[in-house]
């Protein structure tokens, strides 16, 4: 199981929302490539990059003046050799080719698998599942777009077959209600949605401590490959290398 730090940018920050809301943000730093240093040297295998301000709806893709975001997402390729997912904003495939170009491992696709799935599946047929991953947001099983805001009458099983359908091979699974809220991941609905989707899972939302990293563990879930940390790295209540010698004794 691996342990994904989640770098979220906003305005070229490093910032956590509590629960998506963007009138809740706690700003940890305003050099994101030295952030991403910092896991790396605390031992990430990984790293999980957000575009806040990209899922909230500025635009992702090449233009003439390159979004804050864009800017420090290509500052912390270049500090890091660590394979790193790129999410928020990502519309169209013009835009999953620019991200990679900029050197991302993978890109996240949110909103537009909802809204736009033809776009994940030309991204599947163009550059391979091990480079595009659906990211489903769900508030009470429910998922929402755009950066959380809008709500849909689809559930997160139902998008995740269809994900599927598309080739895609991989999911991020964010609870909403828990991100941020270090109550624990959903244990239930990540590996419920792993098991009936048939898809592999990285679980996001929850995370508080060494206890819940441990119990995500002792799932024994062989969908679930791995789970995002963000609010609980960086106020202390877990210690990265802690966490991954967790996931190692358990695999």
């Amino acid at each position: 199981m691996i342990v994904f730090p989640a770098i979220d940018l906003r305005n070229g920050a490093c910032v956590r929302l509590r629960q998506g809301d963007p009138n809740a943000e706690t700003v940890f730093s305003q050099e994101p490539a030295a952030m991403a240093r910092h896991w790396v040297d605390e031992g990430a295998e990984w790293l999980h990059v957000v575009n806040l301000d990209g899922a909230l709806g500025q635009v992702v893709g090449e233009a003439a003046e390159v979004p804050v975001n864009v800017r420090a997402f290509s500052d912390i390729r270049r500090a890091v050799d660590v394979p790193v997912q790129f999410g928020g904003g990502i519309r169209s495939l013009d835009d999953v080719k620019y991200i990679l170009g900029l050197g991302a491992t993978r890109v996240i696709l949110g909103t537009v698998a909802v809204r736009k799935p033809d776009v994940v599946k030309d991204a599947v047929l163009e550059f391979g599942a091990d480079q595009v991953v659906a990211g489903l947001d769900a508030r009470g099983g429910m998922v929402a777009t755009h950066g959380w805001q809008e709500q849909t009458d689809l559930s997160a099983v139902e998008v995740a077959r269809r994900m599927q359908d598309l080739g895609v091979e991989l999911i991020v699974y964010t609870d909403i209600a828990r991100d941020a809220m270090l109550t624990g991941v959903n244990l239930r609905e990540t590996a419920d949605l792993a098991r009936e989707a048939g898809l592999s899972v990285i679980a996001s939302g929850g995370i508080g401590s060494l206890a819940d990293v441990q119990a995500l563990v002792n799932l024994k879930e062989p969908g679930i490959i791995g789970f995002i940390s963000g609010q609980a790295l960086y106020t202390g209540a877990l210690k990265l290398p802690e966490a991954i010698a967790v996931c190692k004794a358990g695999s």
